[in-house]
């Protein structure tokens, strides 16, 4: 059976969707290449046709991850008023939704223990996708100025990582929904 030109980088594509939510779900560590083909509908056996290493079928996945949750960010905040995109961007990320659903939310609450420990040659790769993330946010922060915008980048996602992450920890979703309320609260009364 002959497929269409395009079939091969249809199929590497979703591969790489579909460890993106495996490894937010699993850790980079926990997910089996197996796993992730099998998730695809593919065999092991297939990976090598697609990537050259597991390595790289991660850092695809976490590039996408990425990319997947700037997307609902930067749609939240496109839809509200410009002077309020960032609480927009707030709202959404501290979200129970967003909270309890790890393979689809924020790679940073679900993998930063891990992303500090990944290996030499993956550091730099990491850190690309931390500033084009980054880089995404920066126009709905609050600030008239840029030196502005960036100044209150970190400490806003730093609460928001760290909301999330504890809130995933709580077996109740009134205690969940108390920490990210705290949090939206807390952000909102500093800028």
């Amino acid at each position: 059976m002959r497929y269409k030109p395009e079939h091969k980088a249809e199929v590497r594509e979703k591969i790489v969707k579909d460890a993106s939510r495996r490894i937010r779900t699993e850790g980079m560590t926990g997910a089996a290449v197996s796993a992730m083909m099998q998730d695809s509908g593919l065999t092991h056996g297939g990976f090598y046709k697609h990537f050259g290493s597991k390595d790289e079928l991660l850092m695809e996945s976490l590039s996408e991850a990425f990319d997947e949750m700037a997307g609902r960010l930067v749609e939240a905040g496109e839809r509200s008023k410009p002077d309020a995109a960032w609480k927009a961007i707030v709202k959404t990320y501290l979200s129970l939704e967003t909270c309890d659903h790890v393979g689809y939310g924020c790679p940073l609450t679900a993998l930063a223990p891990e992303l500090t420990r990944v290996d030499k040659a993956m550091k730099p790769r990491v850190f690309e996708e931390l500033k084009k993330y980054r880089q995404r946010m920066l126009p709905f922060m609050p600030g008239r100025r840029t030196a502005d915008k960036e100044r209150a980048f970190f400490p806003i996602f730093s609460t928001m990582v760290g909301a999330v992450e504890i809130a995933r920890m709580l077996p109740e979703p009134a205690m969940r929904e108390k920490v990210l309320g705290s949090a939206r609260e807390l952000l909102f009364q500093s800028y």
